[in-house]
């Protein structure tokens, strides 16, 4: 463990970098064909400019940025990569701040950072080219969350505050999924100070203008409201809240199972309140309550428990996605999870009678993370094996075989491509799309 401040950041830079350096030799993937390849709006900055305005203009400038530079996957991967790193050293400091007041927090503190870097349920949001929509609006919002907490330590909080509400704004412009913010701000100051509402109000004035501000744009905006009537669309109210009561049990499963790690889960739709339904909505709810009542009396299991669940309010709750659940939502989400992990070690090495037997078992953990790591990025190394391990992972959906399909085609593998368009058609009669794909194979094969 370190010894100062400084070295902390080199440690966990060089756990992300060693973790994920196998990942920079991935091929472009899936939805980065839509949003990356096939999309001239990103293959320049003045194509860029063309298609303004348009949705998430921060996330497509770095992709344009990282055109303009290589077209090749590489510079992708790499710029992913660091973002990780930054993020997991901002990780570190805000943990950092949140347990300033406990003895020998750079345990917690550190644990928890490198559980955030070595982790391989963060692996969707750095070795998927597609997930840096996440990883980049983590910068940005984790970036404002830490001005925020400086602003109480400045002379001048007023401008610290101005410049985290900017970083907010650059946030919702990555990913709209970022105005969870102002709920993660009044999160932190619940667990550190006792405010009025009126106080609590006035502090996060510029926050609520740049929160109001980007609803608005979005509510003018053609291609966010054509995306909410298709959400709104998939699924009733009533069915998503169901369905979503199931996958944040999955999603939290993530955590202790690394080996289910899969980009295209297969998770049911479900429209009826069954008793496992039931039981899993009674356990959300006593969590909650559990984080609620522990405010101020044990301000890191409340911060565990409350950030996890404010960071999947935008997926997870009452607007239906086409995906039930992604490994990437929890890339955020994870944060006071692994804080908690993090305190329970720093107790432990404090009361073992010996501590370095506490220590090695964490090192190993932490150690065996980073394996599986290592191992899931093999996974983003090629198309087809990308789409190989989901379909092993969810065998019954046909989307996932129909782009094995696609995957073969693409690879020269056209008897193994038919076998598995024929495997999506099986599943779903109806699936258009694989028909399409094993019709034009068909057509182009020699006769």
């Amino acid at each position: 463990m370190p010894r100062s401040e400084s070295t902390a950041p080199a440690i966990l830079a060089v756990a992300v970098l060693l973790a994920y350096f196998n990942a920079l030799g991935g091929e472009f993937q899936f939805d980065a064909y839509n949003v990356i390849v096939n999309n001239p709006a990103v293959h320049s900055i003045a194509g860029w400019l063309d298609s303004m305005p348009g949705i998430r203009p921060l996330l497509k400038l770095s992709y344009a940025l990282n055109w303009t530079v290589h077209s090749g996957p590489f510079g992708f991967h790499l710029f992913n990569v660091l973002v990780h790193v930054v993020n997991t050293i901002l990780v570190y400091r805000l943990l950092r701040a949140l347990s300033a007041e406990r003895t020998q927090a750079q345990w917690a503190a550190l644990v928890g950072a490198l559980l955030f870097a070595l982790h391989p349920v963060q692996t969707e949001a750095v070795a998927y080219l597609s997930g840096r929509s996440v990883s980049l609006m983590a910068l940005f919002y984790l970036g404002s969350v830490l001005t925020w907490l400086r602003a109480d330590r400045s002379e001048n909080p007023a401008a610290w505050r101005a410049l985290s509400a900017g970083l907010f704004g650059a946030a919702l412009l990555v990913k709209e999924t970022a105005f969870t913010l102002p709920l993660a701000l009044l999160l932190v100051d619940g667990i550190r100070h006792r405010f009025t509402a009126a106080q609590l109000f006035r502090r996060q004035a510029s926050h609520g203008v740049v929160l109001v501000a980007g609803l608005l744009v979005m509510a003018a905006s053609p291609t966010y409201r054509h995306l909410v009537e298709v959400s709104l669309s998939a699924r009733g109210t009533i069915d998503n809240l169901l369905t979503q009561a199931n996958a944040m049990c999955y999603l939290a499963g993530q955590f202790i199972l690394p080996w289910r790690m899969n980009v295209d889960p297969e998770l049911p739709v479900l429209t009826a309140l069954t008793p496992v339904v039931i039981l899993q909505m009674t356990v959300i709810a006593a969590i909650v309550v559990l984080g609620l009542r522990n405010l101020q009396r044990r301000a890191w299991l409340a911060f565990a428990i409350l950030w996890f669940f404010v960071h999947l309010l935008p997926t997870n709750s009452l607007l239906p996605r086409l995906d039930v659940a992604n490994d990437r939502q929890l890339y955020l989400a994870s944060i006071g999870v692994f804080f908690a992990v993090g305190v329970g070690v720093q107790d432990l090495m404090r009361r073992a009678h010996h501590r370095w037997l506490a220590g090695a078992i964490a090192g190993l953990v932490l150690l065996g993370l980073g394996i599986a790591t290592i191992q899931r990025n093999q996974v983003y190394g090629s198309a087809v094996a990308f789409c190989e391990d989901a379909l092993m992972k969810s065998p019954g959906k046909p989307r996932v075989a129909n782009n094995l399909g696609y995957a073969y085609q693409q690879a020269g593998r056209l008897a193994q491509a038919k076998l598995a368009y024929q495997q999506a058609i099986e599943l779903d009669p109806g699936y258009w799309k694989a028909r399409i794909n094993l019709d034009a194979l068909e057509s182009a094969r020699p006769r």
